[in-house]
């Protein structure tokens, strides 16, 4: 099997660590807006954790950069992790997230392009 994407021990601590933090952030977004599908979140977090801060290659300060790594994500109902791992990786503070689905919040629950 190839060691191209093999992170060493401490990496893989780190991404399981930064898993839960996505889940946390799910849980509590979902739970503060009173809707959501936070178990559709909680089953995505490992994978959102090792695309978004091991695998892709982006940068958040040129978000829209044409050489960043692009996901699409067809579970919809699992929009919140998604947020999650944007606000975890710094492009907007976590304390946004418990505005999720307010009228006044670019958070939606289904998100839309």
């Amino acid at each position: 099997m190839s060691k191209y994407h093999c992170p060493d021990a401490q990496n893989v601590q780190t991404l399981k660590d930064i898993a839960n933090k996505l889940r946390i952030h799910s849980i509590e977004s979902t739970n503060a807006s009173n809707s959501g599908h936070p178990t559709s979140c909680c089953s995505a977090a490992d994978i959102m954790s090792v695309l978004f801060f091991h695998t892709m290659r982006y940068s958040t300060e040129e978000p829209r950069g044409p050489n960043n790594d692009r996901f699409v994500m067809s579970k919809g109902h699992a929009a919140p992790i998604l947020y999650a791992a944007w606000a975890e990786a710094g492009l907007f503070p976590t304390s946004e997230l418990l505005q999720l689905r307010k009228l006044t919040s670019d958070l939606e629950g289904h998100p839309t392009p």
